[in-house]
């Protein structure tokens, strides 16, 4: 009901009263983004009619997962990853004609330290040795030649350095790379292990209470960059591993799982600096041209 010129705030007049709050918002994308999320969250609590309790216990989640956060753990990526937001954001926002594109995961966190092509992100060495290679191609097959290529992976026990400061040296499986004037990238590395994802905070205790398990196939990220292109933000997934069928954060995509095959070939071994037998994965990363303006 009005009164004076107010109008009551009920079921029916919130949505409007709050989106007319914005009705002078300058950033048009902006006050697009608060009128949509306005819409949509209010029609969350009509539907569900969240008692007060409810409400506040909703609020105490949200707020412990930003107090999980620190400068080497990031819960609110690791909240959208398990609700599948981050691969709908992912997938709605995907190149076109490109490599199919993943999650950034929580756990790009520091600087991947810059290595020469050829060179080992195992530093610990206590795995069997994989050779990690391939091209980095415009959609129409043009090499782009001194491609950025920014790696980064857990050990074979399921950690990564972040995560065991402490018998992990800062930077074991990461590296920063360059192609060469032919796309081409190649590093040393160890085959990844499956994993859970961090299951002692908010979202580990989301998950035990929905009986959802947390763990993630075994896989390699990538950011690759070059001049021109869009960035590329996917993962290769271990081919034969577990949980490629329930991956905790609904990455895995059929065109990224990669056959790390064993060689014993020697000659190939002595080329690439490792020892026979050896694994191997070799594939394209594929960049799609930046739109026009």
């Amino acid at each position: 009901m009005r009164s004076g010129g107010i109008v009551d705030f009920n079921e029916h007049t919130a949505t409007e009263a709050v989106q007319n709050s914005f009705s002078e918002t300058p950033d048009v994308r902006l006050q697009e983004l608060l009128n949509t999320l306005t819409r949509h969250l209010h029609a969350f609590v009509r539907e569900a009619r969240p008692s007060v309790q409810e409400w506040e216990q909703a609020i105490e989640f949200l707020t412990a997962v930003g107090q999980t956060c620190t400068d080497t753990r990031q819960e609110f990526v690791l909240l959208s990853d398990v609700l599948g937001v981050s691969m709908l954001v992912e997938t709605l926002n995907e190149q076109e004609g490109g490599t199919e594109s993943t999650v950034l995961g929580p756990f790009h966190m520091v600087e991947s330290p810059p290595r020469a092509l050829g060179d080992t992100i195992d530093l610990v060495g206590e795995a069997e040795p994989c050779v990690v290679s391939g091209r980095v191609l415009s959609t129409d097959g043009t090499p782009l030649p001194h491609a950025e290529v920014d790696v980064w992976q857990c050990n074979e026990k399921g950690f990564y350095d972040v995560q065991q400061p402490g018998s992990q040296p800062s930077g074991n499986g990461r590296g920063l790379f360059r192609a060469d004037a032919e796309g081409r990238f190649r590093f040393r590395t160890i085959v990844p292990s499956h994993y859970p994802i961090p299951t002692d905070g908010p979202v580990g205790r989301l998950l035990k209470a929905t009986r959802r398990h947390p763990y993630r196939p075994a896989h390699i990220h990538f950011i690759v960059q070059a001049p021109g292109y869009m960035p590329l933000t996917t993962h290769i997934f271990v081919a034969g591993s577990p949980y490629l069928d329930s991956d905790a954060v609904f990455a895995v995509k059929q065109g990224l799982i990669v056959d790390f095959a064993e060689s014993d070939d020697e000659e190939a071994a002595a080329r690439n600096g490792v020892q026979a037998p050896f694994r191997h994965a070799e594939f394209d990363l594929v960049l799609s041209a930046e739109r026009a303006a």
